[in-house]
């Protein structure tokens, strides 16, 4: 699991429901710099299947997830080419 002290910035999507999820984290990737880790907070159950999209197709790595009572965190290392 990543460590608190690794990630450089939270996305809090809960609530919202695809493409809500995806595209805010599309945008906020682009303020951050390559290599940094960006957590994802989401309760819609399609993001399991969307954020490992959304890595495999823009070259990030997802570097943990979990879920807890409905509620689904990811970890994402951005690539150093975005």
């Amino acid at each position: 699991m990543t460590e608190q002290s690794d990630i450089n910035d939270t996305l809090d999507t809960s609530g919202l429901y695809c493409p809500e999820p995806i595209m805010m984290m599309h945008n906020r990737v682009r303020d951050m710099a390559p290599g940094q880790v960006l957590e994802i907070i989401a309760t819609d159950p399609a993001t399991t299947r969307d954020v490992p999209k959304f890595c495999t197709f823009l070259g990030h790595e997802l570097i943990g997830q979990s879920e807890e009572d409905g509620t689904w965190r990811y970890y994402i290392r951005l690539a150093s080419d975005q």
